[in-house]
């Protein structure tokens, strides 16, 4: 009987032991399809321990999509990437598999897809001229921006990411510089996070004899911004020189905005015949010139940030601090838009001449 002790005292312990095996998972609960799944996790076996991570697609029954092996580092951890590139939009669990008795860890996943959002306007094949025109529409990304990451053909990123404003119509554009053909693969990001992946390809020779650009892509005039936090008390003011060519400025349309602003001639402009659905929006030949604007919310209750977009403009900035012709006094000439208060003065005028009349 006292031979048995030793053996059932180590399987107790040993019994112990498997009890105490503990592996945790941390991964997103929601993922757009084409970014890198990562899954990390701790277990409490030993260092270069094997973990097994299966990834399955979950719609009635569950699918294996991929299966990795994976070892447990120093630090009590490890860690495992899934490409999603190719997969469908749904449902999806990363699971460690059980020790025999059922004891699987597993988290879901819903890989979401976004990439009809992105209506691409430039050709998805094009010449080489030493320029990848990447341009099209985002769809819910009016008068925002979308971030764009360029990976080239060695899979090296050669722009990016960076910020490309949108108008009023979700329209981008930029030209991005390459130095060879080949396929390359252009990433979208937006405020709700990533959209999606479209592959450009390149063709011809990496010599750039000539600069011109396929007829299919269509003109756009450069469109530029620049946004500010705006209220009635604290409205936001803006700089903008005028390019070559006529200037087209408009605001972003999620407020109702006033839009005020002198002209090269020192003349003051007030803007309000559109509501919050719409920008306020302006043209002015003004080649070379320097515009201030200011802009405010119509309603005292609204506040928000406001872009202000230019068509055919050398800059847009915000003026760090309120610009000379605001701050000096009424100007010469008022132009006015949309106004109630030429009516109630008229009003006011008639009713006191008709009093002194009667008095």
């Amino acid at each position: 009987m006292k031979k048995l002790v030793l053996p059932l005292l180590g399987l107790l312990f040993l019994s112990g032991i498997v009890s105490a095996y503990q592996v945790t998972l941390t991964a997103p609960d929601i993922l757009s399809v084409g970014k890198p799944l990562i899954v990390n996790g701790t277990s409490s076996v030993g260092i270069g321990t094997p973990i097994e991570v299966v990834l399955y697609y979950q719609l009635t029954t569950a699918t294996v999509v991929d299966r990795t092996m994976t070892y447990v580092q120093s630090d009590k951890t490890f860690r495992v990437v899934f490409d999603t590139t190719n997969l469908r939009k749904g449902t999806y669990k990363v699971e460690v598999p059980g020790d025999g008795q059922g004891n699987s860890i597993t988290h879901i996943i819903q890989l979401v897809d976004r990439t009809d959002e992105i209506q691409i306007s430039s050709p998805l094949e094009q010449i080489f001229n030493g320029k990848l025109n990447v341009a099209g529409t985002l769809e819910a990304s009016q008068n925002s921006g979308v971030q764009i990451e360029v990976t080239g053909p060695d899979d090296q990123r050669i722009f990016g990411p960076q910020y490309i404003s949108t108008n009023f119509q979700g329209y981008f554009s930029v030209a991005v510089p390459i130095d060879e053909t080949g396929d390359y693969i252009v990433s979208f990001t937006d405020a709700k996070g990533f959209v999606g992946t479209k592959s450009f390809t390149v063709l011809g020779s990496n010599v750039t004899t000539s600069p011109t650009i396929s007829a299919a892509i269509p003109t756009q005039v450069e469109l530029i911004s620049a946004h500010e936090k705006a209220s009635r008390d604290n409205p936001a003011y803006f700089v903008v020189k005028s390019g070559s060519d006529k200037v087209n400025v408009y605001t972003s349309s999620n407020i109702d905005w006033v839009m005020e602003y002198y002209d090269d001639k020192g003349i003051l402009h007030t803007v309000l015949d559109r509501n919050q659905q719409k920008p306020e929006e302006i043209k002015v030949k003004s080649q070379g010139k320097t515009l201030y604007f200011k802009i405010y919310p119509f309603k005292y209750s609204d506040n928000g940030i406001v872009f202000l977009y230019a068509e055919n403009a050398q800059s847009v900035n915000v003026s760090p601090t309120i610009p000379a012709p605001f701050a000096v006094g009424q100007p010469t000439t008022v132009e006015t838009q949309k106004s109630p208060l030429p009516i109630t003065i008229l009003i006011v005028s008639l009713l006191s001449l008709i009093f002194f009349k009667l008095k």
